[in-house]
């Protein structure tokens, strides 16, 4: 009579989808502190962010731009609080990119335009665009931008559920 050895027990690595859900659970958390420090940086002063708006001339209105110089601010603190909470991530991820999207062809085409009035190339023109980081080269600024609509886009897809308050609150069918 032989005895069997049971079959050792081998972890099988993550899944894709785990692995996948891991990354966006950083994703949200770096895009989350980022929209945070980026909200404060311009709502602690209101009066350069409001500057800084004029020379976009999106508008003359000045209700207009000091609803968007007080608003915006505390609006992109909160969806980096939603962010680093797991709360409606893929909705506020959407958000993101609705002010992403905009505000990189704005500054695309402020960039552009100092360019040909200068006449230096696009990747020489370097202003501050407002984002809180003060003058930046503005090739660099568009790259930046397009991984955050990128890493956005990743969260849009539904991954970064880990350790987010909305699945933990819910219940096992919304974890699925």
């Amino acid at each position: 009579m032989s005895i069997e050895k049971p079959a050792p027990i081998v972890e099988a690595p993550p899944a894709p989808s785990h692995r996948a859900d891991r990354v966006g659970t950083v994703i949200r958390w770096i895009l989350g502190v980022l929209f945070v420090y980026m909200g404060l940086s311009k709502a602690i002063h209101p009066e350069l962010f409001l500057k800084l708006l004029r020379q976009y001339e999106l508008t003359h209105q000045s209700l207009v731009l000091n609803s968007i110089a007080a608003g915006l601010p505390w609006f992109e603190v909160f969806c980096g609080m939603l962010l680093l909470t797991g709360v409606a991530v893929r909705g506020t991820a959407l958000l993101l990119l609705l002010m992403l999207v905009p505000f990189t062809l704005v500054v695309l085409q402020r960039a552009l335009a100092i360019a040909d009035l200068q006449h230096i190339a696009l990747c020489a023109v370097r202003f501050d665009c407002g984002c809180g980081n003060g003058e930046v080269l503005i090739c660099r600024k568009l790259v930046e931008n397009t991984g955050l609509m990128l890493l956005a886009c990743w969260l849009m897809a539904g991954f970064g559920r880990p350790l987010a308050v909305w699945f933990s609150l819910g219940s096992k069918s919304a974890e699925k």
